[in-house]
């Protein structure tokens, strides 16, 4: 067996996938629809088919491969814009539990039994159903769970507590390299990072593994050689 053609092919295959993917756009595996979930295999056959099956025309199979993602691409935009498109090729949700009732007609529509759903609610951490107000079937196949109100848990808005505000943490250090980009999302430098550094007692950032800031300015500091957390605040 010739093994270089076939690593060329694959090589060329996945840089094709990636690119298209990448056109398609980053949607996780949970999100698929079933037009994605139907598109994604026939791509990844026609990919490993071209690759191993030398009968098969190489480039035939990439301009196989295109059609299906832009086919692919050409849907997405068109669900984007049109609402009756988006419910045709996406579905719409469908309620399975409505105000503590199991709807056992949508359930059987959706080809489910109450098997499925408790387990559902137990991936979810619901183990009482009889807890659920609400229980919706997405059109990606995940189940959202809505709690009555007396299972909800309490929030400091409930309580009347103020809370202080977190916002996001950025990542100034990884690997021992600074993050120019992120520092300048937060609005600072360089050198400021690595005034704030030296104060903490870190000169050498080369032998820090990760350094987040969150919105208090607080520095939380991994060091490469050391496993545990190290959190260093200054006045």
């Amino acid at each position: 067996m010739d093994f270089f053609p076939i690593l060329g092919k694959g090589l060329t295959s996945i840089l094709v996938l990636f690119l298209l993917t990448k056109l398609m756009g980053r949607k996780q595996a949970g999100q698929l629809n079933m037009f994605d979930y139907v598109v994604g295999i026939t791509i990844g056959s026609i990919a490993a088919e071209m690759t191993l099956n030398n009968e098969v025309n190489f480039f035939e199979g990439i301009f196989a491969v295109a059609i299906y993602a832009f086919v692919a691409y050409g849907i997405s935009l068109l669900t984007s814009k049109s609402i009756i498109a988006r419910r045709l090729i996406n579905g719409v949700p469908t309620i399975l539990v409505q105000d503590g009732k199991i709807l056992v007609q949508n359930l059987k529509k959706a080809k489910l039994d109450t098997g499925d759903l408790l387990q559902e609610a137990r991936n979810n951490g619901y183990f009482n159903l009889s807890e659920v107000e609400y229980a919706i079937l997405e059109s990606n196949g995940k189940i959202s769970f809505l709690l009555k109100s007396k299972y909800q848990p309490v929030t400091p808005s409930d309580m009347k507590l103020k809370v202080p505000y977190k916002g996001l943490c950025a990542n100034l250090v990884m690997d021992g390299n600074i993050m120019t980009n992120n520092l300048k999302m937060i609005g600072k430098t360089g050198q400021w990072l690595k005034t704030r550094l030296h104060r903490l007692g870190y000169d050498d950032i080369s032998k820090l593994f990760l350094v987040i800031c969150d919105a208090s300015e607080v520095l939380t500091i991994y060091e490469k050689e050391v496993s545990t957390k190290e959190q260093k605040v200054l006045d």
